[in-house]
């Protein structure tokens, strides 16, 4: 069985990582598979504290209709990539792949805490981790990286498209009425209008769909635990 596209060595330096990303980005299908059905939706998400080197992952699975968890994998590695802006995911992936290989349920489409292609390169951590699992993926961040958004309605379910460079990257969604919107692009294997509907589907009352919410706790309470909370690793979130 031929690997996915995204799997390749990740003790590169940042200058290889830019490569690595563009090279990468002609690997992308923005577009759903034909005939897409979406019963589990997952949130993916990392947890750090200044001073500790080690990256603290969670993924939660969850029905897409009830919103309610099925499953939930948790994983702690230590960090070997530096922060530095736009490279984002080769700090977090190394550490969310070990969670997905703890996976005991898989998602439909997984939802990252971060950029699509709304991103300099156009291959935020969500782009490149739909290539790394080959799964369908959504980029849902709390702020911009790239691109400015026009007026944006204060009604729940408004949307405006974020440009970059004479290019729609990504949408400005107001998930909540009165509140600051989230910002929207496609991962992989992903369009624009497919990744919009389904953020606001899994937001029914808060500002971030509940695949963030969930897997955010998760997350920090692993993190709090040191990451011993051998009890949160798998399955049933009982």
């Amino acid at each position: 069985m031929e690997s996915p596209p995204a799997q390749h060595p990740w003790n590169v330096t940042p200058t290889e990582a830019v490569a690595l990303q563009k090279r990468l980005r002609e690997q992308l299908i923005l577009q759903p598979p034909p005939g897409l059905m979406v019963t589990r939706l997952a949130g993916a998400d990392i947890s750090t504290e200044k001073g500790n080197d080690t990256g603290y992952g969670g993924m939660v699975v969850l029905d897409a209709e009830t919103l309610l968890p099925l499953a939930r994998a948790v994983a702690a590695v230590p960090l070997s990539f530096p922060y530095v802006p736009g490279l984002l995911s080769f700090r977090e992936l190394p550490v969310l792949a070990a969670v997905w290989e703890r996976l005991t349920v898989r998602p439909d489409v997984l939802v990252f805490d971060g950029q699509g292609t709304a991103h300099p390169r156009r291959l935020g951590i969500a782009c490149h981790g739909g290539l790394l699992f080959d799964v369908p993926s959504i980029g849902c961040a709390k702020s911009l990286l790239v691109g400015t958004p026009g007026r944006l309605a204060e009604r729940r379910g408004a949307t405006s498209p974020i440009t970059h460079k004479g290019e729609v990257v990504g949408m400005a969604v107001r998930t909540r009425q009165g509140v600051s919107p989230v910002f929207v692009s496609p991962g992989h294997r992903m369009d624009l209008e497919t990744a919009v509907e389904w953020v606001l589907k899994a937001s029914p009352r808060y500002r971030e769909p509940e695949t963030t919410r969930h897997a955010h706790r998760l997350v920090n309470a692993f993190r709090r635990a040191g990451g011993e909370a051998a009890e949160l690793g798998e399955g049933s979130p009982g």
